[in-house]
């Protein structure tokens, strides 16, 4: 395919991208490996049942059986490379997969999507992970940007790969002992450092410095990702590697397995995305090339949904739906009057219960923000059934409307004011924290000098992308497991950032217990019935939370979560995963007059990546009695 511009060549019928030649280079792509190995489409899956716990499933390249010129004119070429699925194989996957490349006129770049679909009676099958993966021409690509703040030149893959590195706790981080370039020497390096919100996937890619070209790879819209905004992905790492990652459980875990029953039916459509090439002359500041994929960011984003790609499977606008409302926030011991949802984050997703698009993967999600009066549009929604999603910068919990939504193509529905009363029993006695789905806030150290990623040292936003963080914990609190007061702490100081296990001197773990401190005076004596104790948390990994007022002896304790989640984000460098919200009553006799603890323990140890992430922790006082202290 050459439209001018670039010459895109692909193996036929596979399907695989072999060749991208661009303003003199004859392919930006990997020179080394072989032709399925520098740009392709792949999967990972398995059938139910028959994963072991040494591999992650069957890897499949997803090499098409036939090759189709499904439109060709004088504006535009698209390609179909599909391979049906074969019922007499025991060893392939039971989807129809269609991988289709579009090249227009005038265009620098092209543009690739697929098409999955399974039919009624097909086998049960699991999916983990569903991709798009490009691997540079490690020569020239050696500039990474995936954010404004977050861009750099990067290491070799030779530098990873022993005696020049060496891997730590875990293969994917590796410290660089010997690098290629000096500048390099000592750092960590590890993909996952490098992940990114769903919301805030939109552009990333490579410069060649030497020849002034960048290649980026540009997604309009994030609908057919899974699980939400919030959802982490990987995109560009070392190699020089560029991912579009559609599905995948990291930072959630085997939740996020796709699961297809016995005869279940499925079809989505994953992509398009953009692979953009641009260049400058050399006297121009090569590393402006990303200020030019931003810019050509904006103009796809205002072209989406594509109308040129010719799969009835991709509707354009005038096939989809329009959603508006307003979203205001209740909650009368803040203020008499509603609160404009500033900030939130709306979208339709399959219908469900409350939070469950963080889980949500076989469907379309489509999310907005509201403006600072609460105000929100949701464009371009895809036929279907939808329950309307919420969360609020500010305040816990979720906003759910359970309404089934009809949305059809052209349907415009204006929903007006619609009302998230967040859960709240009475006013505050103290909080911890700031309710925004993340442990941010909180004290996150300093890395070991020893262990740093040089792009996040004068970072403060970045801090807990480092390596290593979670031995930080037992190095602060050597002897004791924290103690947080209320009255006097900090929590941006004094609360560290994770909850995790404590290395022993015999190589096991220990579990840890933090306490919250806090005092009543004399006014609590008409205190009756029960305190709320309001406990968000950010993420959890293989853990548990108990909960004990003023006696850390009791058994059971006054409450426990059990175990919960496999998000893995501590060993990601994460600072999110799953939102959890629990809601504790504690009666008003265990408390007391003077000084009284909260004691909070994760008692799961078997490695130093189990733990706890909180987002806000808050106690109400009994409602009654803030009416009376009210009035």
């Amino acid at each position: 395919m050459d439209n001018g511009i670039l010459q895109l060549t692909l193996s036929n019928p596979s399907g695989f991208v072999t060749g991208i030649r661009y303003n003199g280079i004859e392919n930006v792509l990997a020179y080394t490996g072989g032709e399925n190995d520098r740009g392709y489409w792949d999967l990972v899956w398995n059938f139910p049942g028959k994963k072991t716990k040494k591999t992650k499933g069957t890897l499949d390249r997803i090499e098409a059986t036939k090759m189709e010129v499904v439109m060709q004119s004088d504006e535009q070429i698209e390609i179909s490379f599909s391979r049906l699925w074969n019922a007499s194989s025991t060893m392939s996957v039971p989807v129809n997969i269609d991988k289709r490349f579009v090249m227009l006129r005038n265009s620098s770049g092209f543009y690739t999507y697929a098409i999955f679909e399974r039919l009624k009676g097909w086998p049960a099958v699991e999916l983990d992970n569903i991709r798009l993966a490009f691997k540079l021409n490690k020569d020239k690509f050696h500039y990474m940007a995936i954010s404004d703040d977050r861009q750099r030149y990067m290491p070799l893959p030779e530098d990873r790969t022993p005696p020049r590195g060496k891997p730590l706790a875990y293969p994917e981080a590796v410290q660089l002992l010997d690098p290629f370039e000096p500048e390099f020497k000592g750092e960590v390096d590890d993909k996952y450092a490098y992940s990114m919100d769903s919301k805030d996937i939109k552009v990333h890619g490579w410069i060649s410095t030497n020849d002034s070209v960048g290649f980026w790879q540009i997604t309009p819209s994030n609908e057919f990702r899974s699980a939400g905004p919030l959802k982490q992905f990987l995109g560009s790492h070392v190699g020089p590697t560029n991912l579009a990652i559609f599905h995948s459980t990291h930072y959630v875990g085997a939740e996020l397995i796709m699961q297809f029953q016995k005869g279940e039916a499925w079809k989505k459509v994953f992509g398009p995305v953009f692979i953009y090439l641009n260049s400058f002359p050399r006297e121009v500041d090569p590393l402006l090339l990303w200020h030019q994929a931003k810019n050509q960011t904006k103009i796809e984003e205002e072209k989406w949904p594509y109308n040129f790609t010719t799969s009835d499977d991709f509707p354009a606008s005038n096939q989809r739906g329009f959603v508006s409302g307003r979203l205001l926030v209740k909650d009368r011991y803040l203020r008499s009057e509603d609160i404009p949802a500033n900030g939130s984050y709306v979208g339709l997703a399959a219908p469900g219960d409350v939070g469950s698009w963080q889980r949500e993967y076989k469907g379309y999600q489509f999310w907005t923000k509201a403006d600072e009066n609460g105000y929100f549009t949701i464009n371009n929604v895809r036929s279907g059934r939808y329950n309307l999603y919420g969360f609020v910068p500010g305040f816990i919990g979720d906003y759910h409307k359970a309404t089934v939504f009809d949305i059809s193509p052209g349907s415009n529905t204006s929903l007006g004011d619609l009302v998230y009363e967040p859960p709240r029993d009475g006013f505050t006695l103290w909080e911890i924290g700031v309710p925004d789905r993340t442990a941010a806030e909180f004290y996150i150290p300093d890395p070991n000098p020893n262990f740093a990623n040089k792009l996040y040292l004068n970072q403060s936003a970045y801090k807990y992308r480092q390596y290593g963080l979670w031995e930080r914990y037992a190095e602060l609190y050597p002897d004791e497991d924290m103690v947080y007061n209320v009255d006097v702490d900090d929590y941006s100081k004094n609360w560290f950032f994770m909850q995790v296990t404590r290395k022993q001197a015999d190589g096991g773990y220990n579990g840890t217990t933090w306490q919250i401190k806090f005092h009543f005076d004399d006014k609590t004596k008409n205190f009756t019935g029960n305190f709320k104790l309001r406990i968000a948390l950010a993420t959890s990994n293989v853990a548990e939370l108990q909960v004990r007022v003023n006696d850390f002896s009791v058994d059971p304790p006054l409450f426990t979560t059990g175990q919960i989640g496999k998000d893995n984000t501590i060993a990601r460098h994460g600072i999110h995963g799953i939102y959890w919200l629990y809601s504790v009553n504690i009666p008003a006799a265990s408390l007391r007059r003077g000084n009284n603890t909260i004691y909070l323990t994760q008692p799961l140890a078997t490695s130093p990546f189990q733990g706890l992430m909180y987002d806000y922790i808050r106690l109400e006082c009994p409602d009654s009695v803030s009416h009376i202290t009210r009035s």
